[in-house]
């Protein structure tokens, strides 16, 4: 099964010092790619672990991955998702997606007629 594949369940591991998977979510945005693992603790508590992971080159062009790594417990999760649905509601307020998106859309059509297909039927009637 490939690492960033959800996982649900999970194996016991045999080497003590890793934390046995419960649960796996990949999320690939961009460049970037996020990991959210549930895993268990030796008292079987569950903690999370949240990674960023981008691709880089070294200067012989060789391939790695920079992986920043946040590990969140059990008695953090509230105070932590109140924080952080505090700061995307403020985000999104203060710039809204469809602003950013209507944007785009202005962009792209710059220089260009505005064309539907009611306009191609008349001109095929004539």
């Amino acid at each position: 099964m490939e690492e960033n594949e959800k996982k649900a369940g999970g194996e016991n591991n045999s080497n003590n010092n890793e934390r046995q998977e419960i649960f796996s979510q990949t999320i690939r945005a961009g460049k970037r790619t996020y990991f959210f693992d549930v895993k268990s603790t030796r008292n079987n508590d569950y903690y999370l672990t949240i990674t960023e992971s981008k691709k880089r080159f070294n200067r012989e062009g060789k391939q790695y991955f920079e992986k920043h790594k946040i590990f969140l417990y059990k008695e953090d999760f509230e105070k932590f998702n109140n924080g952080f649905t505090e700061v995307v509601s403020f985000i999104n307020n203060a710039q809204p997606l469809e602003n950013k998106e209507d944007q785009k859309s202005e962009n792209l059509n710059d220089g260009f007629t505005n064309v539907s297909f009611d306009d191609l039927d008349k001109n095929k009637d004539q």
